[in-house]
């Protein structure tokens, strides 16, 4: 997700850092890395491994720019280096939100709202529908579905802190509250997801239709899933091309040309009583 955009995009060298809990490094890490790749992997996580891209050690060289997802600590690390380096954007918990018209199996979409509460107990979990007796039904899935999963303790503190079940007026009024929420995944899961779809303004992923879990970004399907999060897709994008592109102005000045555009720049400067701008520009105006 991080690799593939930067090499499309043309960038020389690529550094990947990765924790090793424990002192054990994970092979399958490692020959991810080597077919996306990956220049150079550095055996280091968290705010340690972003303070030592942004400004170099004996060993891990000084980057350009950091990029990726993380927790807290990371997200911290990475705003307090930005400036010194560029960034993608400061992510925080993994978010879900699912707009559903009370026609999808409810233990899916009680799934589907796990997938992300297991991530992190700040995780947070929404589903919107105008079918109130939906949303019990998921409700009733929630309950059952609940015991069984590995991760239940993570998943029952993250719906009970930050999980919420709305029922909205109709679908109109669900894309309103889509769009204030921002969310980083959202699942349209009803019958014309196409049409609902150009009234969403802000969101990380769109996942269109009954059939597709938002866990599907998370692994196999999608161009990206370095996703802004905490109402950031606002105006912020999934991690792209363009996020390890840069942009340069060229301007180029004939005689004549230079002496026309030098009168405006002059009267300008004179204007905010900065001479040497003016004077600059008057050398080139033609007598």
């Amino acid at each position: 997700m991080n690799a593939i955009p930067a090499h499309v995009a043309g960038v020389d060298e690529i550094i990947m850092v990765v924790p090793t809990p424990d002192g054990e490094v994970n092979e399958l890490v490692l020959a991810a890395a080597a077919i996306a790749g990956v220049s150079r992997v550095f055996t280091i996580g968290c705010a340690q491994a972003v303070a030592a891209l942004a400004y170099g050690t004996q060993t891990v060289p000084q980057v350009d720019k950091i990029v990726g997802p993380g927790n807290i600590y990371v997200a911290a690390a990475k705003s307090m280096v930005f400036g010194r380096v560029g960034i993608d954007m400061i992510a925080g918990p993994s978010e879900i939100l699912v707009i559903c018209d009370g026609k999808t199996d409810p233990d899916w979409i009680a799934m589907d709202l796990f997938s992300q509460a297991e991530h992190d107990e700040d995780a947070q979990s929404i589903l919107l529908s105008p079918d109130a007796d939906f949303l019990q039904k998921v409700k009733a899935s929630i309950d059952k579905l609940l015991p069984e999963m590995e991760r239940r303790e993570i998943i029952e503190k993250s719906l009970n802190a930050r999980g919420v079940l709305i029922e909205v007026r109709d679908l109109d009024q669900a894309v309103e509250v889509a769009n204030y929420i921002a969310p980083e995944h959202l699942e349209l899961s009803i019958e014309n997801p196409q049409a609902l779809a150009q009234k969403i303004r802000h969101a990380g992923a769109i996942f269109m239709g009954r059939y597709t879990a938002e866990a599907l970004g998370d692994y196999c399907a999608g161009p990206n899933h370095v996703l802004p999060t905490s109402r950031t897709a606002r105006f912020s994008s999934p991690l792209g091309v363009y996020d390890f592109q840069k942009r340069s102005s060229l301007i180029m000045c004939s005689a004549d040309g230079a002496s026309e555009l030098g009168k405006t720049a002059s009267v300008l400067a004179r204007g905010e009583s900065l001479t040497a701008h003016a004077r600059s520009a008057e050398y080139r105006i033609k007598k």
